[in-house]
């Protein structure tokens, strides 16, 4: 019976990035690969925040340039501008989403690495 279920699981899983369009799959791969990047930004943001609240003015300086330097990488920098180019291709076409099974794929992927950067 467990192994009925981990299979099971194991398909849930696998199904839906089997029908993903390629530039849903790229999109996911790009969020993987910036993962790191993404989270770092989130915390420099909260602690902008924080120091900006807290009239540290200096520490927020070092802060955003910290910020800065990360967006700044080339390969970072190349996987955004990608990113960018990607999004309105799969958010929407003529306002319609185009596909919901990539919208669902990227939605989740996006919430799992929100909490694994927690």
């Amino acid at each position: 019976m467990n192994f009925r279920r981990a299979a099971l699981a194991f398909l849930l899983a696998v199904t839906p990035a089997a029908a993903m369009t390629p530039e849903g799959r790229e999109f996911v791969d790009i969020l993987k690969q910036l993962e790191q990047v993404h989270c770092e930004k989130r915390k420099l943001r909260r602690e902008i925040a924080f120091a900006e609240a807290e009239k540290r003015t200096s520490d927020a300086k070092d802060l955003r340039a910290r910020f800065a330097k990360l967006d700044s990488e080339p390969k970072t920098a190349r996987l955004e501008k990608r990113l960018a180019q990607l999004e309105p291709r799969i958010n929407t076409s003529q306002g319609v989403p185009r596909d919901p099974e990539d919208l669902d794929v990227i939605s989740k992927q996006r919430r799992d690495a929100f909490y694994r950067c927690e």
